[in-house]
């Protein structure tokens, strides 16, 4: 096999050399998991420094615990604005008022020297010429929190009910009749479709969109609390696929009027029991036109391949008109609400993936689609903002290469792209105001972390830190990457291999690969140590070599690489996994006697996968959170990617890991959150109980109280069980 090695960390180059050269000193000390996992008691001193920063305005502010600095755009001077002990002076001695730090302030008014303050009990404005208070608004017991800076109303959630507090801190109750099964303002569609919240405050902040939610219908699935006294019945509504879904509609309240109207939306099949209506039953993507008149949103049909982007009238709710229509012999899924031009309010910008890789496309309020701003075989994965004055819209894309992510200005009238950044990396930027300049957080295999200040017009730059590697004092494992062939035999997959930090190739090491492999992540990028996990320099530490790599399926690689799992999820992603298999066993250093597999996830699924679909592989996997049969997950996501049930029996029942239960030969754990709302306990328990029917033999743990991830320092407990399974089996 032909493979591409692309480039070997040059610290951890010098770190071998060093290590041949140095005595032992602190170059020998090593990591333990309360450095390297995120809920561990040292995790935050191991990360590189950072900087806590916000605009106002134009002007680049420092946020820190004490005080706030002004930036110096040409120089990087700073000049203290205000200190935390002025502030809690403004706001007085009210406990309810006492701020604890300033590092997540904000200055919504670019012209105005007002800053957003808070804690858990209230939110405050505070003029910090005049030295006072100039709006306030309690939010203890609230949820959904939605602040419009432009007329100060704020909408909220408390006891299942909708209100306003407008910005003279009068309350409306906009709803009567919200409960645990009528959910209003808050995240519908469980989180797909780029859904994350549910109040949409119109520009001038006078009108509120909001979603309700009557999930009434919808199967509850049978959640316990085990730490009371007597276990209690804490049930949570999960739409499986091919069952009842929730029907969402749109309301519209006016503070003017005190009214609220509900959009004219059609309402599509909820029932699992008929084929998917063609009508639409998925709302997302809300957006205002900048006179605060219409609303926009895409409205998708159950099966997922009819995406209609539509406007309504705000004060009537009356469907005005479909501006573009996009349908798929798969699947479209709508990710990004359309943005109007700052400077144009008759024209607006639409994400689309419609010609293979997601672009931009310019349109007028007709739907008519005046040119696409982007295109090539490379993905847009963020739109930034615009710099008003050059007329260009301010993007994110991998365009340099799949593992990077740079930064660019495109010309709105002529669509010339200019580099932003230096071509390297991992770059993640705020636009200030204006967008004449944006602060960016990079990153490269061998740079933890710099922050620089960037023009968005004239390509200058200020370097405001460059951070040390925090980790310079301890024994660093290699990371690798690399290229190998998809099993299509064409297709580039990109791989990351940590190695000891004293390998070496003459001898043979246990291996373990980790694996994810589902849609909308990937693993392995060009930022520091290739996008490394920092379980994988804890095993490497203990003598093994962690292998990943992202399969087809993945994300930011276009439509056909993503879609290429259609209808059959797990099946490619494992054949290019075994392709990474295959690279490791060529590897003289690779002991293929002694491999690993572990994921969480989607990833605890391909685990299960790889290891009974090729039982003779591997010696032993931890499967973490696992997808056991399609037919158990939530309808949104699983509709997409594999159909209903019945529309495609064929394909949950190969996809299905229950009748590979008896395939079971290395040593497998299974580990779950025991109130995992995402991937139920039912999957887990279904395998089990086919397992012992099969006479296999998983082993199995369980956090309880715990949902689909492990929070705190449960994460170290669940890596050190990680750690010590394939130090119990594998080693």
């Amino acid at each position: 096999m032909k493979i591409k090695t692309i480039f070997i960390l040059r610290c951890a180059i010098c770190a071998v050399l060093l290590a041949t050269a140095l005595p032992m000193t602190a170059q020998q000390k090593l990591f333990t998991l309360e450095d390297l996992n995120f809920g561990g008691t040292n995790y935050h001193n191991m990360q590189p420094k950072n900087m806590w920063l916000t605009w106002w305005g134009d002007q680049l502010i420092q946020t820190d615990v004490e005080e706030c600095n002004t930036i110096d755009a040409k120089t990087g001077k700073k000049k203290q604005l205000f200190t935390l002990e002025q502030i809690n002076q403004w706001v007085g001695s009210d406990e309810e008022r006492y701020v604890r730090h300033l590092m997540n302030v904000t200055f919504p008014y670019p012209d105005k020297p007002l800053v957003q303050v808070g804690n858990r009990h209230a939110v405050l404005l505070v003029d910090f010429k005049k030295h006072q208070v100039v709006w306030q608004d309690s939010i203890a017991g609230q949820t959904a929190y939605d602040w419009s800076s432009a007329s100060r109303a704020t909408a909220y959630v408390e006891d299942h009910q909708l209100y306003i507090a407008d910005g003279q801190g009068k309350k409306h109750q906009l709803t009567t009749d919200g409960s645990r099964e009528i959910v209003y303002g808050q995240s519908v569609h469980r989180n797909e479709f780029g859904i994350d919240k549910g109040t949409f405050w119109s520009p001038d902040g006078q009108r509120l969109a909001f979603y309700r939610m009557d999930q009434s219908m919808v199967t509850d699935y049978p959640q316990v609390d085990i730490f009371p006294r007597e276990a209690t019945y804490e049930p949570d509504k999960y739409p499986m696929a091919g069952m009842n879904s929730h029907v969402v509609t749109i309301g519209v309240y006016d503070l003017s009027t005190g009214k609220t109207v509900y959009l004219k939306t059609p309402v599509g099949s909820i029932s699992g029991d008929d084929a998917p209506s063609s009508t639409p039953i998925y709302f997302s993507n809300i957006a205002w036109s900048p006179d605060a008149k219409t609303v926009y949103l895409y409205e998708l049909n159950r099966d997922q391949n009819d995406c209609r982007l539509v406007s309504y009238d705000a004060a009537t709710g009356q469907r005005l008109q479909e501006l573009c229509r996009e349908t798929s012999d798969k699947y479209v899924e709508p990710l990004h609400p359309i943005v109007f031009l700052p400077w144009n309010d008759g024209l607006f910008i639409r994400q689309s993936q419609q010609d293979g890789y997601n672009h931009l496309y310019l349109h007028n309020l007709k739907g008519e689609q005046l040119r696409q701003l982007t295109s090539g075989p490379w993905v847009v994965l963020d739109v930034l903002g615009f710099n008003r004055k050059t007329q260009s819209v301010i993007i994110a894309s991998n365009e340099l290469n799949p593992l990077q992510r740079n930064l660019f200005a495109v010309d709105i009238k002529t669509g010339h792209r200019t580099l932003l950044d230096h071509g390297k990396g991992v770059h993640r930027a705020t636009l200030s105001a204006s967008g004449a300049l944006l602060y960016d957080r990079y990153t490269e295999p061998d740079v933890p972390r710099n922050i620089d200040l960037l023009t968005t017009s004239k390509n200058k730059s200020l370097r405001l830190l460059t951070s040390e590697d925090p980790w310079k004092d301890y024994q660093q494992p290699l990371f690798e990457n690399g290229t190998l062939k998809a099993a299509d035999g064409t297709t580039d997959l990109y791989f990351r291999m940590v190695k000891p930090h004293d390998f070496d190739p003459t001898k043979k090491y246990p291996t373990v690969v980790y694996v994810y492999g589902g849609p909308h992540a990937h693993n392995v990028d060009a930022s520091w140590h290739w996008s490394s996990r920092s379980w994988e320099t804890y095993m490497a530490q203990k003598g093994y070599i962690v292998f990943i790599l992202d399969n087809r399926g993945s994300e930011n690689r276009g439509l056909a690489f993503e879609q290429a799992t259609f209808r059959q999820l797990g099946q490619i992603e494992m054949q290019d996994q075994m392709k990474g298999v295959d690279y490791l066993k060529s590897l003289p250093y690779v002991d293929a006697s002694r491999l690993g597999v572990h994921g969480w996830s989607f990833g605890g699924f391909m685990t299960i996968s790889l290891m009974t679909n090729y039982p003779d592989v591997f010696k032993a996997g931890v499967a973490g959170g696992p997808v056991i049969d399609w037919k158990w997950y939530e309808v949104m996501y699983g509709e997409r990617y594999m159909d209903t049930p019945q529309q495609n029996p064929e394909g949950y029942e190969k996809t299905s890991l229950i009748n590979k239960a008896g395939n079971l030969k290395g040593r497998l754990q299974i580990i779950t959150g025991y109130n995992d709302n995402t991937v139920v306990l039912q999957h887990c328990l279904s395998f089990l109980d086919a397992c012992i029917k099969a006479g296999t033999h998983p082993d199995f743990f369980a956090y309880p109280g715990e949902e689909h991830n492990m929070r705190g320092h449960a994460s170290v407990h669940l890596h050190e069980r990680i750690t010590q399974y394939f130090e119990d089996f594998l080693k």
